[in-house]
């Protein structure tokens, strides 16, 4: 059987083994480093947030387990921010990652949004070099020393989305 996309909520059961994983990612890496108590960001957002219109949240099933996942939510009236984007640690090196950031940026085109925004965290070095092969646009110096900004921005113009939105258009809120 084919790998499957699936639009769904952060509430789904299959979700949960993802977001699990990640969750425990962000308190391995940065335990409270930024602050907060550790794995506070996967509480940050309620769950309504990545739900349409405004946001989107899917998951890649390979025989009916989620594979990978990821979200993005409402920034501005042109801009959806990705968020939660994972793979299964048992997935790595398939280019999954790549497939489901091409579906959020398909689906928020198709939601009426131009341009992509997210962020990822200096001590995610794999993020950092996935949004930069996707042609993303770094909004910090490449260069510098990852941890004197904590959080790495990037934003992308989103391919097609004058071209192929047939929706309706966003309006500012």
């Amino acid at each position: 059987m084919p790998d499957l996309f699936v639009s769904t909520t952060p509430l789904d059961p299959r979700a949960k083994p993802l977001v699990d994983q990640l969750t425990q990612e962000y308190v391995t890496r940065y335990g409270s480093y930024f602050g907060d108590p550790p794995g506070a960001e996967m509480t940050r957002y309620p769950p309504e947030v990545f739900a349409a219109p405004d946001g989107h949240f899917l998951l890649l099933l390979r025989d009916g387990v989620a594979i990978a996942g990821g979200a993005f939510k409402r920034l501005d009236a042109r801009t959806a921010e990705l968020k939660r984007v994972w793979t299964d640690t048992a997935f790595r090196r398939q280019g999954l990652a790549r497939r489901v950031v091409a579906e959020l940026e398909a689906q928020a085109v198709q939601q009426g949004y131009a341009r992509a925004y997210l962020t990822t965290g200096f001590r995610q070095p794999e993020a950092k070099g996935l949004y930069l092969g996707l042609g993303y646009t770094p909004l910090f110096d490449v260069d510098a020393d990852p941890e004197t900004y904590g959080i790495l921005p990037f934003e992308k113009a989103l391919p097609g989305a004058a071209l192929t939105h047939t929706g309706p258009q966003r309006t500012a809120a």
